[in-house]
């Protein structure tokens, strides 16, 4: 299994993003968190709330998943961080099922 880190700079955004996503049936499950980011951009720190979306796809999703965020995500720079983990079969088994 594979999680995708994302920020987003709303709940509007990171829901778009997670339903579209689900539809297209390249992820089974996101997860939404309100996080509050500093940051450099354009030579100054920034300081914003985002909410970060969390995914659970597999690996062979990834670049598919990538390529989705990327035509729907607001930010020039959209962070989409791939995170390879180990899990439980069953809920292996649950991601694999409900994926393409």
């Amino acid at each position: 299994m594979t999680l995708i880190y994302i920020t987003t700079k709303n709940k509007v955004e990171a829901k778009k993003i997670s339903k579209h996503l689900l539809n297209k049936k390249l992820i089974a499950c996101a997860n939404l968190h309100p996080i509050e980011s500093l940051y450099w951009w354009k030579g100054k720190i920034q300081e914003d709330k985002e909410i970060v979306i969390i995914v659970k796809t597999t690996e062979q999703n990834f670049k598919k998943v990538e390529t989705e965020i990327r035509k729907l995500h607001s930010y020039d720079v959209p962070c989409i961080l791939k995170i390879p983990t180990e899990c439980n079969k069953e809920y292996q088994d649950w991601v694999d099922k409900v994926t393409l």
